[in-house]
């Protein structure tokens, strides 16, 4: 796969095992509408078949859109594990997954940014509401957090809290 093109404006991607990786701001768009709350965030494995989560759960109500992230082409709509997801693949050499979603898409179908792909469904694990999408990215083998593609997450420092006034 190929490096990130040259024009595009870049962040810094923290891999926990560690080293860096380059990669654009404001990759991705959100798949739902409006931006939703985060019920989870990303949490990378320490090893490929470690404990994590590979992606982040977003709050959702049943039957919501779910929106293509960027143009692409869809490589999976089907269960896994029991649980119906939808694959796809981008330029650059990332994919996202959604899911549960009830796909209105299949596969080879291309699609472009914004666009309709099903709807979610009720039943995610985990999930304290009515509904979540799970969103996941990968840039080949690696798993990387939706939301640094999306050029609404920054690094974050926190500091030592005395517990008082």
């Amino acid at each position: 796969m190929g490096p990130w093109p040259a024009s595009a404006s870049s962040a810094e991607l923290r891999n926990p095992a560690g080293g860096s990786r380059a990669v654009p701001q404001a990759r991705l768009a959100w798949p739902l509408s409006p931006v939703p709350v985060v019920t989870k965030y990303f949490d990378a494995p320490e090893t490929p078949y470690g404990a994590g989560h590979r992606g982040v759960d977003l709050a959702a109500v049943p039957g919501q859109d779910v929106l293509a992230a960027d143009a692409g082409v869809v490589v999976f709509a089907g269960l896994v594990a029991g649980r119906p997801v939808i694959s796809v693949d981008h330029d650059g050499g990332l994919r996202t997954t959604y899911e549960p979603v009830e796909p209105k898409v299949a596969v080879g179908d291309q699609v472009y940014r914004g666009q309709v792909l099903g709807s979610v469904l009720a039943g995610h694990p985990g999930c304290a509401i009515a509904a979540c999408l799970h969103w996941g990215v990968r840039r080949g083998d690696e798993y990387v957090d939706p939301l640094a593609l999306t050029g609404e997450v920054g690094e974050f420092r926190l500091k030592p809290w005395g517990g008082g006034p």
